[in-house]
């Protein structure tokens, strides 16, 4: 007689389709703005307000991209799938609706500042310190909801989705926090508590790993879950799936010094990065074979489905991705590639390919099911697979030949190992054509996300949304994961104990992260004693402040690396003690622009405020946005004063007269730029921020030496 006992469980759909929804929106949008900054490269003239110019538009872009469209995309899958998993509702529905609409005020919040020019600058955590302390709130209560639905599970075991979102969660809140520690100036205004190297190593840190962890092991639990359900067949190995998961969480964490090889932070530590950075290559193709691999007998699945397609395509971007970033991290290809627009291809095969093609076929797949109905048209389906692919192979090739024509031009010497093209512009007017196409891939893959929408949308009509979905299960039904039954073992118990999953997930997270920050106390002690550096006066400061403000760190680097060709280029490499006050360290990471770091007195202060004016007065030809507003702008100098004392309370060693003296030092140094510029017929205003800015570049590169 069969005895087992049935219980209903009603999940929740409706949070399921805020999320697919809200992914819609903001990637079509996301994807817009990325659009436009394509054009704003080759077309100048399309910066034409001081709020849309490229050095705000791109980090808005990025945002957009990974924490709205991405974002939300993980959180629809997540919901969706644990409840199925675990066979039970959301832990909390008012939790539910916290985080739905947390997160969309962050990303609208994130809309607003940023165009504003209120940033940190630091790569994928330009959001200042309230909008941090929100995210943290609301990445809490996601991770609440998670664990307590887990915890709640009428399954003994954990499938391998789950096993990403647990290091999802527990990884990206560690690397926020970390990264996040900085020192509140006003409302909207901080410094980095860190500095130069220092900095350099915890925001790579945390660079490199919030694409692991934000943009990569979630979406593994996604195609752990969805492309079994798609493809109606089980995961490949669950042996291998084991072997991916725990390889992944403990390696990711070391590489991040691979984006800083040739720099000032210490070798071994970019030796370390570049070791495990190669070492990530076996579990990351793992996966990829492990996903392609659960095709197995189904290939016509693949001929005929366009969502297969999608997911195919993406697994197989992932797989590239994950295969060039590692080699980009050998010094002879590090040496060609860094700075250039080949790293933009690379970015892009991950988010145009393993992210958006993967988001796409869970959308495809998820909304007919949540709304009892049928895709409205499989032709607009097809299409929109054909658009996605060609748009990403005519973004990326055009950055691919973009990019090594760029490093190889920089890197290129004649028999006299003289610069061959010493004008860094020549590089820069070789690569418009480029940039063309790029933004014509760009927009067919925007336009076949608009048509999905479209058909989407058609689809919900068609239908209704079944709020709450009622299904019968077991109290102990099997694990809804397709596993080997075979195997049993060690792991199979521990995913029966959640705690302690949780706090082995942690140790293999944390052991990496740990040894790769321990340098940056080495670099701290070494400052007391060996160097002297003097640091920015207060109107070179509100200059850096105006500086990163407008992004100008989108496109110039400041860091000179020891490197043949670049110190012929720009001058001397960059050494550690030129940053020790640098909060937060700008070395950038792209050069559309020459690296900064050594203009100070290269050119006098004319020719900088007609170059900001004016950029093709100077330099004929030039892509570079003008900035005539800078001529009129007032500086606030309202936090002046709290600025240099925040800054003191962080390692710079202002002093006490400096601080109380602060607007005398400013008055005097701006007017002695003003009367430079009245000399040559320029009437300027000493509150201006063209005058702070050019304090500020006439300062780089002028630092004292180490102490002999």
């Amino acid at each position: 007689m069969d005895t087992t006992q049935q219980v209903k469980v009603s999940y929740d759909n409706a949070i399921v389709k805020n999320f697919a929804w809200a992914t819609v929106i903001w990637g079509i949008v996301g994807m817009l703005v990325g659009v436009i900054i394509a054009l704003q490269l080759p077309l100048p003239g399309l910066n034409f307000h001081e709020y849309l110019t490229f050095g705000r538009l791109r980090p808005l872009h990025t945002n957009a991209v990974i924490f709205a469209f991405v974002g939300n995309c993980i959180f629809m899958g997540v919901y969706y799938s644990v409840q199925r998993l675990c066979k039970a509702r959301m832990f909390n529905d008012v939790l539910s609706t916290l985080h739905f609409w947390g997160w969309q005020l962050i990303i609208v919040s994130a809309a607003i500042t940023l165009p504003l020019g209120i940033t940190t600058s630091k790569e994928y955590a330009e959001l200042e310190w309230p909008i941090d302390i929100a995210i943290a709130v609301v990445w809490l209560i996601f991770g609440a909801n998670l664990i307590g639905t887990v915890w709640k599970r009428r399954e003994k075991h954990m499938y391998v989705a789950i096993w990403f979102y647990f290091a999802t969660f527990i990884a990206v809140t560690i690397l926020h926090v970390v990264n996040s520690v900085e020192i509140p100036v006003s409302f909207m205004k901080s410094y980095s508590y860190y500095a130069g190297a220092q900095d350099a190593l915890v925001q790579w840190w945390y660079g490199h790993n919030a694409v692991a962890f934000f943009l990569t092991t979630p979406y593994l639990g996604l195609m752990y879950y969805f492309l079994p359900k798609a493809a109606g067949r089980p995961v490949f190995s669950y042996r291998l799936s084991i072997i991916h998961f725990w390889s992944i969480v403990f390696l990711y964490m070391w590489a991040g010094p691979h984006h800083l090889l040739f720099t000032s932070v210490p070798e071994w530590t970019q030796t370390l990065g570049m070791v495990f950075s190669l070492m990530l290559i076996a579990p990351s193709w793992g996966g990829m074979l492990n996903g392609l691999l659960t095709l197995r007998g189904a290939w016509d699945r693949v001929r005929d489905d366009a969502i297969i397609k999608f997911m195919v395509v993406s697994i197989s971007c992932y797989g590239m991705a994950t295969l060039e970033g590692p080699l980009l991290s050998i010094r002879a290809l590090n040496k060609v590639a860094h700075f250039t627009d080949y790293i933009v291809a690379h970015v892009h095969v991950g988010a145009l390919g393993w992210n958006g093609m993967l988001t796409f076929a869970i959308l495809y797949w998820l909304i007919p099911k949540i709304y009892n109905t049928k895709l409205h048209s499989k032709k607009m389906l097809d299409l929109h697979f054909w658009m996605a692919t060609l748009g990403m192979l005519l973004y990326v090739c055009s950055m691919y030949f973009a990019g090594l024509t760029q490093g190889l031009m920089w890197l290129d010497m004649d028999s006299d190992g003289y610069l061959k093209y010493p004008n860094f512009l020549d590089t820069v007017l070789k690569l418009i054509p480029f940039y063309y196409l790029r933004a014509i891939g760009g927009l067919i893959y925007l336009l076949g996300a608009v048509l999905m929408a479209y058909n989407l949308f058609k689809t919900a009509c068609s239908g209704q949304l079944e709020v709450n979905e009622e299904v019968l299960v077991d109290a102990n039904f099997n694990l809804e994961n397709h596993e080997d039954e075979e195997e049993e073992g060690v792991h199979r118990w521990l995913e029966g104990k959640m705690g302690l999953f949780l706090v082995l997930t942690v140790v293999a997270s944390v052991a990496g992260g740990l040894l790769e920050l321990y340098p940056t106390y080495l670099i701290e002690g070494t400052k007391n004693h060996q160097v002297v550096v003097k640091p920015y006066t207060p109107l070179e400061l509100e200059g850096r402040d105006i500086y990163i403000k407008n992004g100008c760190v989108n496109c110039h680097s400041q860091m000179i690396r020891a490197i043949s060709a670049e110190t012929k280029r720009f001058g001397n490499a960059t050494t550690f003690a030129e940053d020790l006050y640098e909060h937060p360290f700008l070395w950038g990471s792209k050069r559309t622009g020459p690296d900064l770091d050594r203009i100070g007195g290269r050119y006098n202060n004319v020719w900088h405020y007609r170059h900001m004016e004016a950029p093709v007065s100077m330099s004929p030809g030039s892509i570079m946005p003008a900035y005539p507003f800078m001529i009129t702008n007032k500086v606030d100098t309202s936090t002046t004063q709290t600025k240099l004392k925040a800054l003191r309370v962080i390692g710079v060693p202002y002093t006490d007269d400096e601080i109380d003296q602060w607007k005398e030092s400013y008055e005097k140094q701006a007017l002695e730029i003003v009367e430079s510029l009245k000399a040559d017929g320029i009437d300027a205003k000493t509150d201006t921020e063209i005058i702070a800015l050019i304090a500020y570049l006439q300062k780089l590169g002028k630092h004292d030496a180490i102490k002999k």
